[in-house]
Protein backbone atom coordinates (compact mmCIF):
# COMPACT_ATOMS: atom_id res chain seq x y z
CA UNK A 1 0.00 0.00 0.00
CA UNK A 2 1.17 3.64 -0.76
CA UNK A 3 2.21 6.00 2.02
CA UNK A 4 2.12 9.86 2.47
CA UNK A 5 4.26 11.79 4.26
CA UNK A 6 2.10 14.64 6.32
CA UNK A 7 1.80 16.80 9.47
CA UNK A 8 -0.97 16.51 11.62
CA UNK A 9 -0.95 19.71 13.75
CA UNK A 10 -3.07 19.76 17.05
CA UNK A 11 -4.40 22.17 19.35
CA UNK A 12 -5.80 20.68 22.52
CA UNK A 13 -8.19 23.18 24.66
CA UNK A 14 -9.49 20.63 26.89
CA UNK A 15 -6.10 19.15 28.98
CA UNK A 16 -8.17 16.29 30.01
CA UNK A 17 -8.18 15.07 26.41
CA UNK A 18 -4.38 14.39 26.41
CA UNK A 19 -4.30 10.88 27.49
CA UNK A 20 -7.01 9.94 24.85
CA UNK A 21 -4.91 11.51 22.32
CA UNK A 22 -1.87 9.80 23.29
CA UNK A 23 -3.69 6.48 23.10
CA UNK A 24 -4.97 7.30 19.58
CA UNK A 25 -1.45 7.75 18.62
CA UNK A 26 0.30 4.94 20.54
CA UNK A 27 -2.35 2.93 18.06
CA UNK A 28 -0.49 3.82 15.47
CA UNK A 29 3.46 4.67 16.68
CA UNK A 30 4.59 2.24 13.62
CA UNK A 31 4.01 5.24 11.32
CA UNK A 32 5.28 8.28 13.30
CA UNK A 33 8.33 9.67 12.57
CA UNK A 34 7.87 12.17 14.88
CA UNK A 35 6.05 14.00 17.13
CA UNK A 36 6.61 17.48 18.91
CA UNK A 37 4.15 18.68 22.06
CA UNK A 38 4.57 22.43 23.00
CA UNK A 39 2.16 23.53 26.56
CA UNK A 40 1.19 27.13 25.88
CA UNK A 41 0.59 27.65 29.72
CA UNK A 42 -0.22 31.97 29.18
CA UNK A 43 -3.06 30.07 26.83
CA UNK A 44 -3.76 27.39 28.84
CA UNK A 45 -3.90 25.12 25.97
CA UNK A 46 -1.12 22.00 24.47
CA UNK A 47 -0.01 22.16 20.74
CA UNK A 48 1.27 18.94 19.08
CA UNK A 49 2.85 18.09 15.72
CA UNK A 50 3.02 14.97 14.19
CA UNK A 51 5.34 13.85 11.28
CA UNK A 52 3.52 10.54 9.65
CA UNK A 53 4.56 8.07 7.03
CA UNK A 54 1.66 5.91 6.33
CA UNK A 55 -1.35 4.85 4.10
CA UNK A 56 -3.64 7.77 3.28
CA UNK A 57 -6.64 6.18 5.08
CA UNK A 58 -4.57 5.55 7.87
CA UNK A 59 -3.94 9.37 8.42
CA UNK A 60 -7.29 10.65 7.68
CA UNK A 61 -8.93 8.22 10.10
CA UNK A 62 -6.10 9.14 12.69
CA UNK A 63 -6.72 12.88 12.29
CA UNK A 64 -10.28 12.60 12.35
CA UNK A 65 -10.71 10.38 15.38
CA UNK A 66 -8.53 13.57 16.94
CA UNK A 67 -10.25 16.13 15.74
CA UNK A 68 -13.93 14.38 17.01
CA UNK A 69 -12.47 15.26 20.56
CA UNK A 70 -14.17 17.86 22.58
CA UNK A 71 -12.06 20.44 22.94
CA UNK A 72 -9.52 19.37 20.33
CA UNK A 73 -8.80 20.51 17.36
CA UNK A 74 -6.74 19.17 14.09
CA UNK A 75 -5.75 19.29 10.77
CA UNK A 76 -3.62 17.88 8.39
CA UNK A 77 -1.04 18.77 5.53
CA UNK A 78 -0.23 15.91 2.88
CA UNK A 79 3.28 15.78 1.12
CA UNK A 80 3.18 14.78 -2.41
CA UNK A 81 5.84 12.44 -0.92
CA UNK A 82 4.03 9.13 -1.81
CA UNK A 83 6.54 6.17 -1.58
CA UNK A 84 4.53 3.01 -3.54
CA UNK A 85 5.14 -0.64 -2.26
CA UNK A 86 7.83 -1.62 -4.30
CA UNK A 87 10.14 1.09 -3.17
CA UNK A 88 9.58 0.05 0.45
CA UNK A 89 11.60 -3.05 0.73
CA UNK A 90 15.00 -0.86 -0.31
Amino acid sequence: METRVAIISIIVEDGGKIEEINRLLHETNEYIIGRMGIPYRQKGIHIISIAIDAPQDVISALSGKIGRLKGVSAKTAYSNVITKPEELSC
